[in-house]
């Protein structure tokens, strides 16, 4: 089994040290596993706001995909953490809006809200 380990040098931000972006297993078949990503753009700086993030993840998403030879057609399944409840119809509609291309191929997918201390 051959393992290869996908950090794109542009398009995304840097990974570190002790973390990769995605994971390629090849054999008998291609399979990539993505790390996840977040709302970064290259220099690591955030977005100031939900939309902008959400803009970037697909971005960093699809640099990711493509350091393999692959597109968002070729994603198999999505999950989404999200820190408040009230973000989740923005996230499915950039969710709907970056896989318009294959609407009818069934994509197994979830969306989790994640809770959190503090205010």
């Amino acid at each position: 089994m051959e393992m290869i380990a996908h950090d794109p040098a542009t398009g995304v931000y840097p990974a570190s040290p002790d973390y990769i972006h995605a994971l390629e297993v090849r054999h008998p078949s291609r399979l990539l596993f993505v790390s996840g990503t977040m709302g970064l753009d290259e220099q690591g700086t955030a977005a100031p706001d939900l939309e902008g993030q959400l803009e970037l993840i697909w971005s960093n998403l699809r640099a990711i995909l493509a350091s393999a030879g692959m597109t968002v057609d070729n994603v198999v399944r999505l999950t989404s953490y999200l820190r408040d409840g009230a973000f989740v119809e923005a996230n499915q509609n950039a969710r709907s809006k970056r896989s318009a291309a294959a609407p009818c191929r069934p994509r197994p997918s979830s969306s989790k809200r994640c809770a959190t201390t503090g205010s």
